[in-house]
C-alpha cells in the first residue's frame, strides 16, 4: 500500500487553474523532489497534501486513509505528516528544548523527560546541542531551518514535506540545510522536497517530478529527467534556456538595432564579451547571406531565433527565410568572395538547412 496516494487533484485560485486532475503515488522509502518554474503549483501540491489548501476535487489517501472525505480527522493522520516550511515557523516565545518538545509532549503523551532525551539526540545530529536553551531570534536562518526539521522529527513522521526549505535563507546558509536533508535520505525516510537546488534534487531524489501545464509534466529518475529529459518544457527549464527574437521584413533593416539588443540579451545573463561578438557576427553573416542570395525585392520575411542554454552554456540559432532555395554552406569551398559563409563555416557547428513551401530553415550552434 502506499504512504501517500492522488487521484484527480485539482485546485483552482479565482480563474486560475493551478492544478488539474493530478494522480501520482509515493511508496514507502522514496524521496520525491519536484522542481519547475514559479507558480507552476509544487507548494500547492505540497500544501493540499496536508489539506493546508482545501482541493477542489480529487482524493488523497495517507496509509490506505482518505484525508480529504468529510468525516476524516485530519488533525489526527497530520500526526504522522512532518512538514518543513519556507519560513521556520518555529515559536518565538520558546527556546529551542521547548519548541522541540511542545508537540510529542503534548499530542502524542510522550514523558517530558523521553521528549528531552529524544531532542538532545536529534541536536546532536545538526550540530545544535549548544543552542538548546537559545531563543530562535538569536539563531541564524540556518540554523532555525535545522531545529525545525528536528522538530518534524520528533513526531516520528511517515512521510516528510520540504517546502523549498532553503528559499528563505542567506546563500551562505543553504549547505548546512541540505546537508542536514542529505542525512536523513541516508535513513530511508519517506520525503517529497519541493527545491530550486538542482544538484541537490540530483543526489537525494529516487524520483523527480517536473510540474508545467498544471501538473507533472514529465518524471522519471534523476538521471532521466536531468540527462535526458524527453519533453520540451523540461529541456528549457534544465537548460536553463532563454530566447532572443528578431524578425527582419525590410531589405534596409536596422542592423545597429539588432546588435544592441544582441548585445542588452548577452548582457542579461552573463555572456562575455567575446561570446556575444561572435553571436552578434553570426547573426550578420548569416543575415547577409540570406538577402544576398535568397531574397528578392526589398520586402523580406526573415525571422532569427537564439536560444543559450546556460546549462550548458552553448548558444542555438534557428533562422526562417522566405525567397529562393539557398544554403549557404552547400559548397565545399569557397572563393575569397565568399567571406560570409567562411565565417559562418568556421566559428558554427551542426549546420543543417532544409528547403520547404519556399522558406529556407536554418539551424548551427556556436
Amino acid at each position: 500500500m502506499s504512504v501517500i496516494e492522488i487521484r484527480g487533484l485539482s485546485k483552482k485560485f479565482g480563474d486560475l487553474s493551478v492544478l488539474r486532475g493530478v494522480n501520482f503515488s509515493v511508496e514507502e522509502g522514496e524521496r520525491i523532489v519536484i522542481i519547475g518554474g514559479s507558480g507552476c503549483g509544487k507548494s500547492v501540491f505540497l500544501r493540499c497534501i496536508e489539506l493546508l489548501e482545501t482541493p477542489d476535487a480529487g482524493n488523497i489517501f495517507i496509509d490506505g486513509q482518505e484525508i480529504t472525505a468529510p468525516d476524516c480527522d485530519i488533525d489526527k493522520i497530520r500526526q504522522s505528516m512532518g512538514m518543513v516550511y519556507q519560513r521556520f515557523n518555529l515559536f518565538a516565545h520558546l527556546n529551542v528544548m521547548d519548541n522541540l518538545c511542545l508537540a510529542p509532549v503534548t499530542l502524542l503523551k510522550m514523558p517530558r523527560a523521553d521528549a528531552e532525551k529524544k531532542a538532545m539526540e536529534l541536536l546532536v545530529q545538526v550540530g545544535l546541542v549548544a543552542k538548546a536553551d537559545a531563543y530562535p531570534q538569536v539563531l541564524s536562518g540556518g540554523q532555525q531551518q535545522r531545529i525545525a526539521i528536528c522538530r518534524t522529527l520528533m513526531m516520528n513522521p511517515k512521510v516528510i514535506l520540504f517546502d523549498e526549505p532553503t528559499s528563505a535563507l542567506d546563500p551562505t546558509m543553504v549547505g548546512e540545510v541540505l546537508a542536514v536533508i542529505r542525512m536523513l535520505a541516508k535513513k530511508n525516510l519517506t520525503m517529497i522536497i519541493v527545491t530550486h537546488e538542482m544538484n541537490f534534487a540530483r543526489e537525494v531524489a529516487t524520483k523527480i517530478l517536473f510540474f508545467a501545464d498544471g501538473g507533472i509534466y514529465e518524471q522519471g529518475t534523476p538521471a532521466e529527467i536531468f540527462d535526458n529529459p524527453k519533453r520540451e518544457k523540461t529541456v528549457a527549464f534544465i537548460q536553463r534556456e532563454k530566447y532572443f527574437h528578431y524578425e527582419i521584413t525590410e531589405r534596409h533593416f536596422d542592423l545597429m538595432e539588432m546588435q544592441n539588443k544582441i548585445a542588452l540579451f548577452a548582457e542579461k545573463y552573463g555572456l562575455s564579451n567575446k561570446y556575444t561578438y561572435r553571436v552578434q557576427l553570426c547573426c550578420e553573416e548569416i543575415i547577409y547571406e540570406m538577402l544576398d542570395n535568397a531574397c528578392a525585392g526589398d520586402e523580406i520575411s526573415m525571422v532569427i531565433d537564439i536560444t543559450y542554454a546556460e546549462a550548458v552554456k552553448q548558444t542555438e540559432f534557428k533562422v526562417l527565410c522566405g525567397g529562393k532555395n539557398y544554403n549557404p554552406l552547400a559548397n565545399e569551398k569557397f572563393d575569397e568572395e565568399d567571406l560570409g559563409a567562411v565565417i559562418l563555416r568556421n566559428v558554427t557547428k551542426d549546420f543543417s538547412h532544409s528547403y520547404e513551401g519556399g522558406v529556407n530553415k536554418i539551424s548551427f550552434k556556436l
